[in-house]
């Protein structure tokens, strides 16, 4: 096989981390709400891909378009990180390196009207953690379709985040109560192995 098109990452693996909307501009309402918690989450999520490298875990980041679409992912990493936009500080402490995988995403599930699916399959994963922005939005219907997929879940309470606290801890009761997924903290969901 030709240099260039070796397969990237780390390999076949049964557990894969998604980085959810994680490169965001944070441009919207609720935006400066978000930033703190979403600084805050950043540093968690450093330590969890970290922690997932050295156990041979690939790290996909499931992305929004914003409705470019024809936009790569290269390109919307590029202009998030331009200065003046809101998210910035966020972005540059997750900026993927040539070791990830990527997904654009027209809608907030990580797996309607993308190639997720084929690439998990591709990958033989079978158990998934879930992180990233929002915790009542994307990070949870990505979980919902997840499970249905019949895919085991993990999503560490302090690697997402919601604008409101209160929408945080209710997304991640309902994943916890109803899609059986861990949401402890991400050193608790790794300790156990």
């Amino acid at each position: 096989m030709p240099e260039g098109l070796r397969e990237r990452g780390p390999g076949k693996a049964r557990k894969a981390l998604l980085l959810i909307d994680v490169i965001n501009a944070l441009e919207f309402d609720g935006g400066d709400q978000l930033l703190p918690s979403a600084l805050e989450m950043a540093d968690c999520i450093v330590a969890l891909k970290d922690a997932t490298y050295l156990r041979n875990v690939p790290t996909i980041y499931v992305n929004d378009n914003f409705s470019r679409w024809q936009s790569n992912f290269d390109l919307l990493v590029e202009s998030s990180l331009e200065s003046g936009v809101k998210g910035a500080p966020v972005i540059r402490k997750l900026v993927p390196d040539a070791r990830d995988y990527h997904v654009l995403k027209p809608h907030q599930s990580g797996f309607f009207g993308t190639p997720l699916s084929l690439l998990l399959e591709h990958l033989e994963v079978s158990d998934l953690i879930l992180a990233g922005l929002t915790t009542d939005r994307c990070v949870m219907f990505t979980a919902i379709d997840a499970y249905m997929r019949g895919y085991r879940i993990g999503v560490p309470s302090d690697c997402c985040a919601a604008i409101e606290r209160r929408h945080h801890e209710d997304a991640l009761g309902y994943i916890e109560r109803v899609l059986k997924a861990d949401v402890r903290p991400w050193a608790d969901q790794l300790g156990r192995e």
